[in-house]
């Protein structure tokens, strides 16, 4: 076996079991209500900074400025929480945008990809990406590199990839909606299982940070990630869900959602939130 295609092999065999390890979807505000009773319970000063609901009235405007409807994972994502109010690391990956911020960002990648003919095409036959394409939502964003959304028409619509500011698009190693990554992000609190290779530390301070599950030091502490306590990740056992909303920064728990605390309260890392 040559050594391209022994390269070509591996990275199939890690697209297989990445597939065969996502969680089974689920309604996105029951995801988001997972995420919020844990928060509350667990890391308050994380949850405080999940804005409120997104205004319909803005979500409608923004999806008409751009010329596209927003899937239907998104809206329901924006209706528990229309971003967050500063950048912060409670949840692995880009933080999600407010509608705003979706907005300014789609436009001004439109805008330079307009400017530029180059980073809006690809290659007849060709399998890249783009550097941009007008029918991607960027939902989450740091640094000028977003995660979005692909609603571009085809088997792949509603999937999730990356749009970085320096290089072209990719979704091979995305996740096939946003309901399917929110189910996830919950699971990960739940049990402690990873996402993308990071898994869910808890500061001293009543924060979420992420981080490798390989990590043994950060920020000269020893971590402690609850992952190693949940065993086989997604082979724990389900938690009983009742149908639920996500609390919406009402303050309240969920009525669907009775969480359990799975991880002992003095499993705590002293961590600064400095250095990822």
């Amino acid at each position: 076996m040559t050594s391209d295609r022994y390269l070509y092999w591996l990275h199939s065999l890690h697209l297989l079991r990445r597939v065969l390890t996502f969680p089974a979807a689920q309604p996105v505000a029951d995801s988001w209500a997972r995420i919020d009773a844990w928060m509350q319970r667990h890391a308050p000063a994380s949850y405080a900074l999940l804005a409120p609901p997104a205004d319909p009235a803005e979500v409608e405007a923004a999806q008409k400025a751009m010329g596209i409807r927003f899937p239907a994972d998104l809206l329901e994502s924006l209706a528990c929480h229309n971003g967050i109010t500063e950048w912060d690391n409670l949840v692995p990956g880009r933080p999600p945008m407010s509608v705003a911020g979706i907005l300014a960002h789609w436009q001004m990648c439109v805008e330079i990809a307009g400017d530029d003919p180059d980073l809006a095409e690809v290659s007849d036959g060709s399998d890249e990406e783009p550097w941009w394409h007008p029918q991607w939502i960027p939902w989450a964003q740091s640094d000028g590199d977003s995660d979005v959304i692909d609603m571009r028409e085809g088997p792949g619509q509603g999937r999730l990839g990356s749009a970085a500011h320096d290089d072209t698009g990719h979704f091979h190693d995305g996740w096939p909606s946003l309901a399917t990554y929110l189910a996830a992000v919950a699971d990960a609190f739940e049990y402690g299982s990873e996402v993308d290779g990071d898994v869910p530390f808890l500061t001293t301070e009543g924060t979420v940070w992420w981080d490798g599950s390989g990590t043994t030091v950060l920020n000269g502490t020893p971590p402690h990630p609850r992952a190693t306590l949940a065993g086989a990740g997604r082979c724990a056992p389900a938690v009983a869900r009742r149908p639920g909303r996500c609390s919406g920064r009402s303050g309240r728990f969920s009525p669907g959602l009775v969480p359990e605390a799975r991880w002992p309260q003095d499993r705590h890392m002293i961590h600064s939130g400095e250095g990822k």
